[in-house]
């Protein structure tokens, strides 16, 4: 398999970014719970433990970078993941980080 080198130069930035998005725990912790699905701000803050405040600026930080989408019910905001390639990195990570176990 050769890599394309003229495709790499052209999305090279967009990689980097992607990979600045997720190079905090938090944050990838927040992306790892949205690759199993849609969660409320609640949900998330549960799952990784932190500050309301803190969530919050990690989440508008993801929005920001184009990482997440969200949805509003009611009062509830909802977080799903917003692009295929993110989805598919974290499906990476988390098949060498966190495999699934067999029963």
């Amino acid at each position: 398999m050769t890599i394309d080198t003229r495709e790499l130069e052209r999305n090279i930035q967009q990689a980097a970014a992607l990979l600045r998005s997720l190079s905090s725990e938090k944050r990838l912790m927040v992306m790892c719970a949205l690759h199993k699905g849609e969660k409320s701000v609640t949900e998330l803050r549960e799952i990784v433990d932190i500050s309301q405040s803190a969530l919050s600026q990690h989440l508008a930080k993801l929005r920001k970078e184009g990482m997440v989408a969200t949805r509003r019910d009611a009062q509830t905001i909802y977080y799903s993941i917003s692009h295929p390639s993110v989805d598919t990195l974290l499906h990476c990570l988390c098949r060498i980080y966190a495999p699934c176990k067999t029963e």
